[in-house]
């Protein structure tokens, strides 16, 4: 049966009720027509039934209702989490089965009992500052403590409080209650590894320490008898009267092996000085083709006595890297001597270069020896294995592939290789690019072009440069030397440019950020608290060119902050400008606001 409209049963009660007013008096409605009666009576009946209808519908909103509320408490006493209910002074008004279960009572006994008194003594005040603003903000908080149940065991617990209104309008908080003890444990389990770990590391580290400390010794006390045992055996080879053939030839094994142990105590000093960090490098830009000529100057007697043809190309490897020249011979010699001695009898050495669009440079060392298996290549670069050639003809240490890698990687570099057996192998080192250590004729032409005009009679003005670089120095010195008007002079820390500073007022500063002793930027603080030197404008040279550095050292007060590798005219750009603030530097504010 289809209900009536809202609108119909609103119709239909007006309808009854305009006829009992239009018949005023039960005499009036006898005076009502058969038709009229029966008319009414229709009506009324229409009315009783539409009455039963909506009793029947509120009977079922009624079951629906609370078949919802049933639902809802289900969900509310058997969520995995507890629910509470308090006043505003945190006493417990309602809570659900988890919330009874995790404190350890019944829910009726929780009932007006302060949450405090479930709260370790040693977190009460966390509780209470997240009270505190609960109630100052009535926004949602929440906080980790600690809490305890009835019978005193003790669990951590994650709080989600909200502020609200009950029924009546009063103020309440409803919290969230998590039991978190399990991830807490996991956390101190996780950290207690953590130190674990650490504290293995540090001892490690003091082994690895102990143990370079102790090659580096034993190396050094090896050295004296060593030079005793090769010297006298030199001296009895050259010695008269003449050794006979027998002689000659234990002597000869004599100066072999002890040659020999010469090598492999200088490898082993040189892995003991990379791995216990005190080897020193001096990183700067570096003639490729030159560092070459001296390494195939010292390769070529040997490759000469073994047969070996050796190939380089200048061409190739006229570029210029960051390196440190000492180490970078030390690594490309290795590479070839060890292409010459496993090499075959009449075979070849080509050395090649190449560079790519990352500013990478690439030197491949390829030989025409026997080449290495797969397998043999993942154990290369481990010390003091030789892959097999121990009881080979040819003599080594299995130690400078592991120091070439090191000092390598040291360079900001990276070494590796490509085998084929039977056809011989391509061991390469990359390094990145850097500018040239002096300037071309190119560049120098496009400096005279930015020599500003000196006039008669003009002051001489003195620039200072600190920089601990020797290439990067040069460079400069260089390029200074082109204005007539201008004295050069240098430092190579922070203290001693500051010392050089307060001497002879220079005119202009060029600062570079990372010096040996203090950094620019600490030097920079104190030229600046020097009334004797804090008018002198600062010029910040350095390779330390991402947009946060140059934005705080600007904000350090560097009058002009130059990256390297320096352009010249942007270079000599802003020595103009801070030459001019220099003459007048009242007019400070003319030259803010320019990179």
């Amino acid at each position: 049966m289809t209900q009536p409209s809202p609108d119909r049963r609103r119709y239909t009660r007006d309808m009854a009720e305009a006829q009992i007013r239009a018949s005023g008096s039960p005499d009036a409605l006898e005076a009502l027509s058969p038709v009229q009666t029966r008319a009414m009576l229709h009506e009324l009946r229409v009315h009783q039934i539409e009455l039963e209808m909506q009793n029947e519908e509120l009977r079922r909103a009624q079951v629906e209702l609370d078949a919802t509320l049933a639902r809802y408490f289900d969900l509310y006493d058997l969520a995995p989490v507890g629910y509470c209910t308090l006043s505003e002074h945190g006493l417990l008004l309602q809570a659900n089965l988890t919330a009874a279960s995790l404190l350890g009572l019944a829910r009726q006994a929780l009932i007006r009992q302060p949450i405090s008194r479930f709260i370790l003594k040693a977190d009460q005040d966390i509780y209470y500052l997240y009270h505190k603003q609960l109630l100052e903000t009535a926004e949602a908080q929440s906080c980790e403590l600690r809490m305890v149940k009835n019978d005193g065991t003790p669990f951590w617990a994650h709080l989600m409080g909200t502020h609200a209104q009950d029924a009546d309008g009063v103020p309440v908080h409803r919290v969230v209650l998590i039991d978190v003890s399990e991830r807490k444990r996991m956390e101190a389990a996780l950290q207690d590894k953590n130190t674990e770990l650490e504290g293995a590391k540090r001892a490690a580290d003091k082994a690895n320490q102990a143990k370079s400390e102790f090659l580096s010794s034993m190396s050094h006390e090896l050295r004296s008898p060593l030079n005793a045992i090769l010297g006298f055996a030199q001296l009895m080879q050259a010695g008269s009267p003449a050794l006979t053939a027998t002689q000659s030839a234990r002597i000869e094994e004599v100066l072999k092996a002890g040659w020999y142990l010469l090598e492999l105590i200088n490898e082993i000093l040189d892995l003991a000085v990379v791995e216990s960090g005190k080897l020193s490098l001096s990183l700067e830009p570096l003639s490729l083709s030159e560092v070459m000529l001296e390494c195939e100057t010292m390769i070529e007697s040997q490759a000469q006595e073994s047969g070996i043809r050796i190939s380089f190309s200048p061409s190739d490897c006229a570029c210029v890297v960051n390196a440190d020249r000492t180490h970078l011979k030390q690594v490309l010699i290795n590479l070839l001597s060890n292409a010459v001695k496993y090499n075959r009898r009449g075979g070849s050495v080509e050395v090649t270069c190449s560079s790519d669009t990352s500013n990478r440079v690439r030197i491949s060392v390829r030989d025409t020896g026997a080449g290495l298996p797969a397998e043999k290549l993942v154990q290369l670069f481990q010390p003091f294995n030789r892959l097999g050639q121990e009881t080979g003809l040819v003599q080594g240490t299995g130690i400078g592939l592991v120091v070439s890698k090191r000092l390598t990687e040291m360079m900001g570099g990276e070494i590796g290789v490509q085998s084929t057996v039977g056809l011989g192998s391509v061991f390469w080192i990359e390094l990145d690019s850097a500018i040239a250590r002096q300037l071309t004729a190119a560049e120098s032409k496009s400096l005279v072009l930015l020599q500003a005009p000196v006039q008669a009679g003009a002051a001489l003005r003195t620039v200072l440069y600190i920089e601990d670089n020797r290439a990067n120095m040069q460079l400069v010195e260089e390029i200074i030397a082109l204005r007539p008007n201008m004295r050069f002079l240098s430092a190579v820390d922070g203290f001693q440019g500051i010392a050089l500073a307060r001497t002879h007022q220079p005119a202009v500063i060029l600062m570079d950020i990372d010096l040996p002793d203090i950094s620019g930027l600490e030097a920079l603080r104190i030229l600046r608290a020097d009334p004797a030197t804090q008018q002198i404008p600062v010029l910040a040279l350095s390779a330390n060119a991402i947009p946060r550095d140059i934005q705080k050292g600007l904000a350090a007060g560097f009058f002009r902050y130059v990256t390297k590798p320096i352009r010249i005219d942007t270079f000599m750009e802003a020595l103009d400008l801070a030459l001019e603030f220099a003459r007048n530097p009242s007019a400070r504010a003319d030259f803010e606001g320019t990179p």
